[in-house]
């Protein structure tokens, strides 16, 4: 429907949000207030429909801080970034289905890339409806990782920070949680690298998580880079095993990829990586196995060269007839 104004062409105007049960809360009688234009996308920039509402007692209110075109894009909730159908970060999601993120990262043509995918997105609810060809593999990693029910506890109301400077005189008055902050890694979260899918530390501690679950904890000793790939099919070969490698991993450069040794007779082959992250990364994607020629292969990480077994202490025949007599 085109605007009166012409400087609005490409702004939103939408009736309901795009929400999870999570954010939209317990309460069943919710009040929702509604702003057209009340503030800029925070991955596009711009101007769309805010919605503010309170998801039940003892919550924070809570409010939508994306369009709902960046929404569809994603698959995700306007207002936490989550998935919609897993529950799970964008990055999780992406990794275990080897999908790549085409939304620019930077200011420019993040608003022209945005009106381009609204003409994508009729008759879809998303644009992973679109284009979405995903392995088994991945597609059984989600369903271990999925998160069902709603996690009410996440809406609960900011920590007061007069309270962690010991200054808040409100006692049981005040709103805010009287709890001091913890500093980790999980305390550093923004929604560009929650929305695009990088460097998201919720989303890497939850594929670290799964993927020592599956087996594959990272060794020790930080030289080992490789992975060891067996019971390939048998008509799989080192350049189909290198483009499946690429292909299943958007988020990692070719040049990171040091080499592929395919061994033909034994039907497995080792995969070599530059650095231990990217050979981090790659196990954490694969932790439920990668599919090549439509056959699931399994993957451990490879040994270093002094790693093949403590030797036992070679006995003598002699020695050990001797030990028995004496005995």
């Amino acid at each position: 429907m085109p605007k009166s104004d012409i400087n609005k062409a490409g702004w939103e105007q939408s009736e309901f949000p795009i929400l999870c049960e999570t954010c939209l809360g317990n309460n069943p009688f919710i009040r929702m207030s509604k702003q057209e234009f009340g503030r800029s996308c925070g991955t596009c920039a711009r101007p769309f429909t805010v919605f503010r509402w309170n998801p039940g007692t003892g919550m924070r209110f809570k409010t939508t801080v994306i369009c709902q075109t960046c929404a569809k894009i994603k698959n995700v909730c306007q207002t936490c970034l989550l998935d919609l159908e897993y529950g799970l970060p964008t990055q999780v999601r992406d990794t275990a289905l080897g999908v790549e993120s085409e939304a620019p990262t930077s200011e420019i043509n993040r608003e022209y890339y945005a009106q381009n995918m609204e003409s994508k997105l009729d008759g879809a609810k998303s644009l992973l409806d679109v284009n979405s060809r995903a392995s088994s593999a991945g597609k059984e990693m989600l369903k271990q990782l999925a998160r069902t029910d709603p996690y009410y506890k996440r809406n609960r109301p900011h920590i007061c920070s007069f309270y962690a400077k010991g200054e808040c005189n409100r006692g049981d008055a005040c709103p805010y949680r009287h709890e001091m902050p913890v500093q980790n890694e999980l305390s550093k979260q923004n929604i560009q690298d929650r929305y695009h899918g990088r460097n998201d530390p919720v989303a890497k501690k939850i594929l670290a998580t799964h993927a020592a679950s599956m087996g594959l904890q990272p060794p020790e000793d930080q030289s080992i880079t490789s992975l060891f790939l067996s019971s390939l099919p048998a008509s799989a070969t080192e350049e189909s095993v290198r483009t499946r490698v690429l292909k299943s991993l958007p988020a990692v450069q070719p040049s990171q990829l040091k080499s592929v040794v395919y061994v033909a007779k034994s039907r497995c082959a080792f995969v070599n990586w530059k650095d231990r992250a990217t050979a981090e990364l790659a196990a954490q994607a694969w932790a439920n196995g990668l599919e090549i020629d439509g056959e699931t292969v399994s993957i451990r990480w490879g040994r270093s060269k002094g790693a093949s077994g403590p030797k036992k202490p070679a006995t003598s025949p002699v020695a050990s007839s001797s030990s028995a007599v004496t005995s």
